[in-house]
């Protein structure tokens, strides 16, 4: 994985899991790779890992059952749709905004190109 210098690298691996969670690819009530595990796959400290995990607990998108691992939480696909949902309205839609007004680009400019990618995404 590759990661940059704008955010933490525990925050980073959580985008991840979030990714694979919201993508299906890790379930609901299912088990997830343990903090070695995700270390190794990711060539991090565990004790970052370990981080993430317990930012997720709080976050309620991932639980532990005890001597078990780590879960996959109910209903964490879509609480992490809410939160990202708002984090892209309040942080990064302005600055689309903004980027559009200095463009001179009007919205009805990216319907088309929205349409377009959602066709091709559908297809994929």
């Amino acid at each position: 994985m590759e990661f940059n210098n704008t955010q933490a690298i525990y925050l980073q691996i959580a985008d991840y899991v979030c990714d694979k969670i919201q993508l299906k690819e890790w379930k609901e009530d299912e088990k997830i790779p343990s903090v070695r595990e995700l270390a190794v796959m990711l060539e991090v400290n565990p004790n970052t890992v370990m981080r993430t995990f317990e930012y997720l607990q709080q976050q309620e998108i991932v639980y532990t059952k005890r001597g078990m691992g780590l879960y996959v939480a109910k209903d964490s696909a879509k609480k992490i749709k809410a939160s990202r949902k708002q984090q892209f309205l309040t942080e990064e839609l302005p600055l689309l905004f903004r980027k559009m007004n200095m463009l001179d680009i009007a919205p009805d400019e990216l319907q088309a190109r929205f349409d377009e990618f959602k066709k091709n995404m559908d297809n994929h």
